[in-house]
């Protein structure tokens, strides 16, 4: 809110005033849309932490206030996101290589902002759940045994 301020050409005094008083009442609260935002995105897109932390830093959140909200969601909800995703994912894939499969959802799961380790145990787990169920094409084009 600052910057539109001070892009509207506001003096920095006058725009401080109105900041404090904002934040006296109540309608200005960093920590609150942090936490809501975080909720949001990773309920609603699936974004990983660090995405989420890179989009609150865009935003102007605080760095102790972004990694507070962030401590909200537990491993295993971020865990169970990734795994829901890379199992949507994987029903379109059925016509893939088994390793063009597993590139395509690493890097999804890079993009979405899941540390790399537990992109790579996730889509591991899901290919080798996903071949009980419908087999994944082998490197020859055929289907794996």
């Amino acid at each position: 809110m600052a910057d539109l301020l001070a892009e509207r050409e506001i003096p920095d005094e006058v725009a401080d005033e109105v900041l404090d008083r904002f934040t006296e009442v109540g309608l200005i609260d960093d920590a609150a849309f942090a936490n809501a935002w975080v909720e949001s995105r990773h309920r609603g897109r699936g974004l990983g932490k660090r995405a989420l932390a890179q989009e609150l830093r865009r935003r102007g959140v605080d760095d102790e206030l972004a990694r507070d909200a962030l401590e909200e969601i537990e491993p295993d909800q971020e865990e169970a996101t990734a795994r829901a995703l890379v199992r949507k994912k994987l029903r379109s894939m059925r016509s893939l290589e088994r390793q063009v499969a597993m590139r395509r959802l690493l890097g999804m799961l890079a993009r979405k902002g899941y540390p790399g380790g537990l992109a790579m145990t996730v889509v591991k787990q899901e290919l080798a759940a996903s071949d009980e169920e419908l087999p994944l094409l082998d490197d020859s084009g055929l289907e794996a045994e």
